[in-house]
Formats: structure tokens, sequence, C-alpha cells
């Protein structure tokens, strides 16, 4: 089951941006099927890794409710996360199935699917709101490992600071304060794969380094 229960964190109706609220109108009329509403967060509510992507694809998270499931993005980052033993299983099939993440969260800095994969600033400020309010619920958190520079900038955003402090690049760290980190990795998507801009091993290095500095123990490293 999807979760969909509303909350200052998310709200299942939100209509808060009018271009992506008659999208997803469209889409309901298109692909009765699908779930086409704001996507919710998935995993540990006492998580120490936060995993911040950029908004729900359009056959992906879209459709199944569940951040990166359904879409080519989600095979590496499931299986990474499997890998270093923060997910049961190295698959994300469906928001019904028995995954669950340990110790790790994923959120989206945009809950909606837009048109082109491509949010406006104003839908990224309006949406920031609900990512502001869980991330200050998520007290365990350590580690925020931003998936691309839109999600960079919506943590930083989130966090209320500056982005002239903080510039995004892949394995950067960043010190948000004496117990919180930012940690960029190029995004995970079809594109960055398939140009091997982000390779495998690159982004195993990247979230074994978020465990690291989120006091999480790796899987196989003992």
């Amino acid at each position: 089951m999807v979760e969909a229960r509303r909350c200052a964190a998310y709200d299942p109706d939100c209509t808060r941006c009018p271009r992506l609220a008659r999208y997803l109108e469209a889409t309901r009329r298109r692909h009765a099927d699908y779930w086409a509403r704001p996507v919710p967060s998935f995993g540990a509510r006492s998580a120490r890794l936060v995993l911040v992507g950029l908004a729900p694809g359009m056959h992906g998270a879209n459709r199944t409710g569940r951040p990166f499931t359904g879409d080519y993005a989600g095979i590496l980052l499931y299986r990474t996360l499997h890998e270093l033993g923060l997910a049961s299983a190295p698959e994300s099939l469906c928001a019904g199935d028995r995954l669950e993440l340990i110790g790790a969260r994923i959120v989206n800095s945009v809950k909606c699917v837009p048109p082109g994969n491509r949010p406006l600033p104003a839908e990224i400020r309006s949406c920031n709101g609900y990512l502001k309010e869980e991330l200050g619920q998520l007290t365990g958190a350590r580690v925020y490992l931003a998936l691309g520079r839109v999600a960079h900038d919506a943590v930083l955003m989130a966090c209320g600071l500056t982005r002239a402090r903080f510039r995004f690049a892949h394995g950067r760290e960043h010190a948000l304060d004496g117990a919180r980190w930012l940690i960029d990795s190029y995004h995970c998507s079809r594109y960055n794969t398939q140009t091997r801009r982000l390779t495998p091993v690159m982004f195993r290095e990247v979230m074994a380094r978020a465990c690291e500095r989120a006091g999480l123990a790796q899987a196989g490293s003992g």
C-alpha cells in the first residue's frame, strides 16, 4: 500500500503548483492505473542517511507511488542500497512489495511529476516547505545525500542556507553544522549512467562515504 496520509510534510491532494496539478490531472485521465499524485517519501523514519532526489519520473514513481521505483534510475540506487546493507532487497518492484530501508530514507525535492522531468524554480520553492518540514522531523539524520544539483539546492533552501557558501560537485562534502553533512552525487539517471558521467563504482563510493559520515555500518565492511 502506498503511504498517503496527510501531514505537515506531505499532502496527497496538494495543488500548490497549478501547472503540476493540471499535468497530474491529465495523467490520471490517460493512465487510470497510475498513482499520479504527489509521491510520499519512503524509508526509515529514524533514518541517519537521507537521500534527496529530484522529482518522480512519469512512468516510475508517478506510476508506482514510491520514489525511484519502476524506472531506470532506481535500478542502480536500490542495488547499491542493498549492497551496503541499507535495503532488504536489491530491487524495488512496487509500493506494495516488502522492501524495507534500514537507516535510510528517500525524499524528493518536488513531490509531483513535472513535464519533461523539469520542475520550474517556483515549483521547487513551493514544494520546499514539505521538504523543510520533513527534514525537521528526521531529527536523527546525520547526512543528506543530494542526487544532483537541484536536490543540493533544495536541501540548502530547506535548511535556510545560501548556495554561495556550498558549491555542488560530485563527491563534495559540506559541513552544515556540528551534526549534519550534505554530500553531493551526480543523479543516478539513465543519461548520467549511460554516458559514464556516473559509474556504479563512483556511486557506490559516494554512498559508502555517506554511510560512514552517518555512522551506519556497511554490509561486508567487517
